[in-house]
């Protein structure tokens, strides 16, 4: 399957973020949870004090092809930072504590569709 490469504006750096993937529903998934985390580890630097050159998450996962339902997702964090080793622990714990979407999908988010 071929990747696409899209670049958006960033909030958190002025070179914007890159993303690659192909275009499919798990694909998206997967990209929600990285977004979330990327964006959460520049706030969570900034709020800690932790100095964040840049970052690449990489989330994937797979589905179960007879029911749709994902097998679960798994990310890594590969922040660019001169901050000590126990500094950038601390700060992934922190995001992985309020990371908004991967705490929705850990929780078993409800999602329904509704007449237009």
């Amino acid at each position: 399957m071929a990747t696409d490469v899209v670049r958006f504006p960033h909030r958190w750096t002025a070179e914007g973020v890159t993303v690659e993937t192909s275009f499919t529903g798990a694909h998206l998934l997967h990209l929600a949870v990285a977004g979330c985390v990327l964006n959460d580890v520049f706030r969570e630097a900034e709020r800690l004090g932790v100095i964040v050159h840049g970052v690449r998450v990489t989330a994937s996962g797979g589905f179960n092809t007879e029911t749709w339902e994902s097998t679960g997702i798994v990310y890594v964090v590969d922040a660019d930072s001169p901050g000590l080793a126990s500094e950038l622990a601390a700060l992934l714990e922190a995001v992985d504590r309020v990371a908004e979407i991967p705490k929705s999908i850990r929780a078993g988010a409800a999602v329904k569709r509704v007449s237009a």
